[in-house]
């Protein structure tokens, strides 16, 4: 495989960056490490003006590409908005265009060395996997997150409609348990999904602002349970960096957040559903739901992509609790390869 940050090297193009965020500061630094320094740097127009982004001036597209055409782009930020396709689409048909695979938390890049000291790890999952469609999925994955060629992305897609058609297959009487509830979004979808024929939701948010409208957007319906809190290995209070946005970071400073440990929570008590999406400290909620996942063998819906090594750690870990799950990994449209997740059934 071409490894993105080493194929650079070698580019003689300039390089220009598309968006100034996170991301954006990451990948900046990756380059310099590989002996490149993006030439410009543009935003979609709301963010361009007056701005410096390392001591470059933000720009517009129309304004990089009259100035590096022909470039290399590398898009900085993650979306599944379709208006933000259509102009990503463009912008890629018009350049050389990579979408670089950055860990969303931790430290580790998929580069070669990361791919060839853990091949064991990820040809063990590949060998675990379910169905075809999942082989097919971690495969491309794989190679998008080594070459950040978004065409990878695309074969691999399905719809959040197909997972829960041809994995979950909700029973009556789920006891439906999600941790990373954000605003309720997935509880309220998770109740269409059961056309509202449930037995309970258990929902937790760790951003108290978040929070409260988790509660205002669920609360005409029935048997529902929202916890303050974040899921985590033990219920020793948190730091969180309380931005916002998606979800509560955690961070080695900032707002002090209560935490519980599922098998303290539902000790006895039946689950049949859990979704883990909790920003990167999945493993350590698997952790804290251990004996419950043991007691119940509950169908499992885990974020994939937080961290690099989640791609194999998650479902080692699961497995190694419970080793007659079955294992499905899907992933649904988004750049870069964030909304795939891991299912257990």
């Amino acid at each position: 495989m071409d490894f993105l940050f080493k194929k650079l090297q070698k580019n003689p193009k300039p390089i220009v960056l598309y968006g100034i965020g996170n991301g954006a500061d990451m990948i900046f630094e990756r380059l310099q490490q590989y002996g490149r320094t993006p030439a410009g740097v543009f935003a979609s127009s709301e963010f361009v003006r007056n701005k410096q982004f390392h001591g470059l001036q933000v720009t517009n597209y129309e304004t990089a590409k009259a100035q590096f055409s022909p470039m290399v782009v590398l898009l900085c930020f993650g979306s599944n908005r379709p208006q933000v396709w259509q102009n990503i689409n463009r912008i890629a048909s018009e350049n050389e265009f990579y979408v670089p695979d950055v860990p969303v938390y931790g430290n580790h890049y998929f580069d070669e060395d990361f791919y060839r000291r853990h091949l064991p790890q990820l040809q063990k999952v590949y060998s675990l996997l379910a169905d075809e469609t999942s082989r097919r999925c971690f495969t491309e994955i794989v190679k998008f997150k080594a070459t950040g060629n978004r065409s990878h992305l695309l074969r691999c897609e399905t719809s959040p409609a197909e997972a829960v058609q041809n994995i979950l297959c909700y029973q009556k009487n789920e006891v439906y348990l999600d941790l990373g509830a954000f605003n309720g979004d997935t509880v309220l979808q998770f109740a269409k999904d059961v056309n509202g024929r449930y037995r309970h939701i258990c929902a937790a948010e760790p951003f108290f602002k978040t929070y409260q409208r988790l509660l205002q957007n669920t609360k005409k319906l029935k048997n529902v349970t929202c916890i303050n809190a974040a899921a985590a290995q033990n219920c020793i209070p948190l730091l969180f960096n309380q931005k916002g946005g998606r979800g509560s970071a955690k961070a080695g400073k900032g707002t002090p957040v209560n935490a519980f440990a599922v098998d303290d929570y539902f000790k006895t008590k039946p689950v049949t559903t859990v979704k883990i999406d909790v920003e990167g400290m999945e493993r350590k909620a698997i952790a804290g739901a251990a004996k419950t996942i043991c007691r119940c063998k509950p169908k499992l819906q885990i974020a994939a992509y937080h961290r690099t090594e989640d791609l194999f750690a998650i479902p080692l870990q699961v497995l190694a609790l419970r080793p007659d799950y079955k294992l499905y990994l899907r992933h649904f449209p988004c750049y870069p390869a964030w909304d795939t997740n891991f299912y257990f059934i």
